[in-house]
């Protein structure tokens, strides 16, 4: 088969979108199939990496004018009258089986006008907050039903729901066992910050400024990680240096499995990389950065698979608090076994297997 993806990245949207849509393409790579990818030109996007990753990419410039109705309209950099005129051009040469959507300003509009003839559509959402046009849904956040789509999908559209479907790349199930079994003794000592691949805000270093002052063991150390885009990293290392435990800044790293697998405790976003810690039972303190993460977020935190830290609030007795509990006996294991029953990191060979139903 061949499949064309329509996803972006940006400083404003972030890398998700684009990180679990390749996740997705080497899936399927690895199965036989073939994958071009269709992306925006926006600041802080990863056409580079996609193509880094041996994909064919084809690179979208701004379009002339934006819409309004969607809530997320102007994260396109075009109208979806001009963003559908400008893939079918690349996809009539192409003559994709199917196309998979991950934009939050793309409705059904964009679909039914851009769907090539014969060609199935997969789309990716969080939010259920517009019609859609497909044959395939994926909403991977805790607490999201079929119930959430039914009045915003066609007639026998497979609706697939909930963590049990996250886009994980396999790493995180290999190393599920190993990161299980190190935690039965686990003591709190390796701390991972990661607060998503852009951060624009720089939560991060809010994070780092309320660690400053707080009494913690000696043995203590930081990883902390950045994406590639990320336009903070200065600002991050100039923080770490008054930092009284050994810090380490990473950037655009390729082993993050690992790294989880390696810390203690996380200190994370509840985006998608939420359900790679959960994968890997790692005790998380959760930091909701957009209003997308909300839903998911407050699900984790209700089922016992995280605490929650509000940023709009003093983080220093926060996160004091949070440490304190997370080194109490047993601590840090009911966080990690609660988490380590969202999510088992086999949801794209159960994505797959939806497409191939559907071919």
């Amino acid at each position: 088969m061949k499949i064309a993806f329509r996803v972006d990245a940006s400083l404003q949207m972030g890398t998700g979108h684009v990180m679990r849509c390749l996740t997705l393409a080497r899936a399927l790579r690895e199965s036989g199939h073939y994958c071009l990818f269709v992306s925006r030109e926006h600041p802080g996007n990863l056409l580079k990496l996609i193509s880094e990753e041996g994909f064919a990419v084809h690179a979208l410039p701004f379009g002339n004018e934006l819409d309004r109705e969607l809530a997320h309209a102007r994260w396109l950099g075009a109208s979806q009258s001009e963003d559908a005129s400008a893939c079918k051009k690349v996809l009539a040469r192409w003559c994709p089986d199917w196309l998979v959507v991950d934009h939050y300003a793309l409705d059904h509009r964009w679909e039914v006008s851009m769907r090539p003839a014969g060609c199935r559509v997969l789309v990716i959402d969080d939010l259920a907050d517009r019609q859609h046009s497909c044959d395939v849904l994926l909403d991977q956040n805790l607490g999201r039903t079929i119930r959430d789509y039914q009045e915003l999908l066609p007639l026998g559209c497979a609706t697939l729901t909930g963590p049990h479907y996250a886009l994980l790349r396999p790493e995180f199930a290999e190393l599920r066992h190993d990161s299980m079994n190190r935690r039965r003794n686990s003591r709190l000592e390796n701390i991972l910050i990661s607060l998503g691949g852009v951060d624009k805000s720089n939560h991060t270093g809010l994070i780092l400024d309320a660690l400053k002052n707080l009494e913690l063991p000696v043995c203590t150390r930081f990883t902390v990680v950045l994406g590639r885009t990320s336009p903070n990293l200065q600002a991050v290392l100039e923080t770490v240096k008054g930092l009284p435990w050994p810090v380490e800044v990473l950037c655009g790293i390729g082993n993050m499995a690992q790294r989880m697998v390696d810390a203690d405790l996380a200190i994370g976003a509840a985006g998608g990389s939420a359900w790679e810690r959960c994968c890997l039972g790692v005790p998380t303190l959760l930091v909701i950065l957009a209003e997308n993460q909300k839903n998911g977020g407050l699900a984790l935190a209700e089922k016992g698979a995280a605490l929650l830290i509000d940023t709009s609030v003093s983080l220093r007795y926060q996160l004091q608090a949070a440490l304190v509990m997370m080194n109490e006996p047993q601590g840090l294991q009911q966080f990690s076994m609660a988490a380590s029953h969202i999510a088992d990191g086999l949801g794209c060979a159960r994505v797959l297997e939806a497409m191939e139903v559907r071919r």
